[in-house]
């Protein structure tokens, strides 16, 4: 038995010899190709485009919303269409400061408090009032104001959510993709809501007073058209690429010739 341990000695194979400082380093692919950008660069790629542009067309487009929402103390004896312009303002003021402070990191200006962007002025597409519209609604009253807050608010809304699938679809920075998912399945329930107190009120008539615009799809052949929420039904609250790519894909049905 004691014989046998010299020879399991020689079999024992060899320490590795400590590497040297001037051993090249493998790299792979093929001889001459360029090495692979590392894991970490692909993974801090930042905000592009379509996450800028959502921000700085939702700001406006959210503060027309709270001008409507502000004229309803005054104008209305509804408490239900009372408790919707408050909801515009609980969940929309929040978000243009979580908007403008994002911009701000990115180096960027918000756009000024001043800009009361209208649907005159290049966002009739996303629901936007015009101002011969918000001129109507300042000076009405009671049941007239109701009828003509619930029609603007809710193509407003609908507006919003178009613009959200597009930042969905498109956008790649997750605290405004999140920001979209949150709009389009909050604004959807919030449409869902005015047009139950539509027809409590016996209207039903935001369809054929001020129709929705069609929103414009850069990059396609059409535009997607506004359909009522009950006409989709709700979307599932999934990842947010999902909640996205469902609203685009319903949409696109209606896709028309440019």
């Amino acid at each position: 038995m004691l014989a046998v341990a010299p020879v399991l000695a020689a079999c024992a194979p060899e320490a590795a010899p400590p590497a040297r400082a001037d051993a090249p380093v493998i790299a792979p692919g093929a001889p001459g190709q360029s090495e692979s950008p590392p894991v970490r660069a692909r993974a801090a790629e930042g905000p592009v485009a379509a996450d800028v542009r959502f921000a700085e067309e939702m700001i406006p487009h959210h503060r027309q919303a709270l001008e409507m929402a502000g004229l309803a103390a005054a104008r209305t004896g509804d408490p239900l269409v009372t408790a919707v312009a408050d909801r515009v303002v609980d969940g929309q003021r929040p978000d243009i400061a979580v908007m403008e402070s994002w911009l701000r990191s990115l180096g960027r200006t918000p756009p000024p408090a001043h800009d009361h962007s209208t649907g005159d002025h290049g966002m009739s597409g996303y629901g936007m009032a015009s101002e011969e519209e918000l001129t109507r609604l300042r000076t009405a009253r009671g049941r007239a104001f109701d009828t003509l807050f619930l029609t603007l608010m809710i193509r407003h809304h609908e507006g919003a959510v178009g613009m959200a699938a597009l930042e969905l679809r498109r956008g790649r920075d997750r605290a405004m993709r999140a920001m979209a998912q949150d709009v389009v399945s909050g604004q959807q329930i919030e449409i869902a809501r005015m047009r139950g107190i539509e027809r409590r009120m016996g209207q039903g008539v935001s369809d054929k007073c001020c129709p929705s615009p069609p929103v414009p799809v850069p990059g396609t052949a059409g535009v997607i058209r506004q359909t009522p929420p009950e006409s989709l039904g709700a979307p599932s609250l999934g990842a947010p690429e999902h909640v996205g790519e469902l609203f685009v894909q319903i949409h696109e049905v209606g896709l028309t010739a440019g």
